[in-house]
């Protein structure tokens, strides 16, 4: 008889956490395994790329309520004389404002308000897996059935006193905590030292033949630019570090360098990056892509790979542009080193515009260095599905 499998993610948005549940969901065997995937949210581009055998669960009574217009919403509440989702929304629409949150205190606002009004999903599970910290961690602890609960940690994150408290209610509900790096654990660890032996590590996994297939397909930059194309890709949020991105722009602008360095991606600092990049005069140099289904044509034909990240739990677009063999430029972050090789695959450096643009401009200058860089990522391993093994033993382990 066939496992039965849970996932739930917040969305298959172009994330790294989103594009790594897909390349996991494509290597699955589902003689093995009957998958269900529960989002919070739906429409998003990476959803074409589930396997047809994946069973996408319908949308919560909450998230279908929550994504109408409010004279819908209200009306609906009027109609069936039940307004207890309209109050956990308000509530919730309320907080926020009022505050200044960021996603782990939206994450936690949220479940404040709406957890009484979400339905528990019916069904009994062999494994129910959280993809992602925050909401989806809460929904499974509380609104699920299974014999054992992972709850997946994909990204270094620290935790104040609040926070902590709220969370561990939720994380003492689960079986295993499984982190994505050695880093990612180390940062987990010190908000929540109790939790040592329920953690793991299981590493974000990465098809190279998948990536490879992938960038040969669909269409990349459209302009007919015959510069030094740059790339990023990463939410537009604080995390990524786009001011910094922004500031190692306008050095390489300063610099006379014949560049245009693209962004793909989407986020909540979107307007304030715009007003940014008027403002610095990097309106020709600096250009927002939005999301892409399918990125992998733009990282292909991209020159350098840049991250300006303040954090990550892995960095898995760097890991994919290094599958398509892409010089990358990285500031420091907790988990870098578990994948970059300083002046072998790559250049490594302080978070600061002076050392990111400099970087930049070494390996553009330098094209020895360039060269090298190129045949290392050519001869460098190539992805990690093995790393599929490890999966089916935490979900099979009793």
């Amino acid at each position: 008889m066939k496992k039965k499998l849970l996932f739930v993610i917040d969305s298959l948005d172009v994330a790294g956490a989103e594009k790594s549940l897909v390349t996991l969901l494509n290597l699955l065997d589902y003689h093995q395994y009957e998958v269900d995937l529960q989002l919070f949210a739906y429409g998003n581009p990476l959803e074409q790329l589930v396997p047809e055998q994946v069973h996408l669960l319908k949308p919560l009574s909450y998230t279908s309520f929550a994504g109408k217009h409010w004279t819908s919403a209200l009306m609906q509440s009027m109609t069936t004389t039940d307004y207890t989702m309209l109050i956990s929304r308000v509530r919730y629409s309320y907080q926020i404002r009022s505050k200044n949150c960021g996603n782990i205190q939206k994450a936690r606002i949220y479940w404040e308000s709406a957890a009484r009004v979400i339905e528990d999903n019916p069904k009994q599970y062999d494994v129910a897996i959280s993809y992602a910290q925050g909401v989806p961690t809460f929904y499974v602890a509380e609104k699920i059935t299974a014999k054992r609960k992972l709850a997946w940690v994909n990204v270094s994150y620290r935790l104040d006193q609040r926070e902590r408290q709220f969370q561990q209610y939720y994380y003492d509900r689960y079986d295993k905590i499984i982190t994505v790096s050695d880093a990612a654990k180390e940062v987990f660890l010190e908000t929540f030292p109790f939790y040592q032996k329920k953690l793991a590590i299981q590493y974000d996994i990465n098809n190279p033949v998948f990536i490879t297939k992938m960038a040969e397909i669909g269409e990349g930059y459209k302009d007919d630019f015959d510069g030094v194309r740059l790339l990023t890709i990463g939410r537009l949020a604080h995390q990524k570090g786009y001011d910094l991105a922004l500031e190692a722009c306008k050095k390489l602008k300063e610099a006379s360098v014949h560049f245009k360095w693209y962004a793909l991606g989407k986020g909540p600092l979107q307007v304030e990056i715009e007003k940014k990049i008027k403002k610095m005069g990097l309106t020709d140099h600096f250009i927002l892509l939005g999301v892409k289904a399918n990125p992998y044509p733009f990282i292909k034909q991209a020159d350098i790979y840049v991250q300006t990240s303040r954090f990550e739990g892995f960095g898995l677009a760097i890991a994919e542009a290094r599958m398509l063999n892409i010089p990358v430029v990285t500031s420091i972050f907790d988990a870098v080193y578990n994948q970059m090789v300083n002046e072998k695959n790559g250049l490594v450096v302080e978070r600061n515009a002076d050392d990111v643009s400099a970087a930049i401009k070494q390996i553009l200058d330098n094209q020895p260095l360039k060269s090298r860089i190129i045949q290392y990522l050519i001869h460098e391993k190539k992805g990690n599905v093995e790393e599929i093994e490890n999966f089916y033993q935490l979900i099979e382990s009793t």
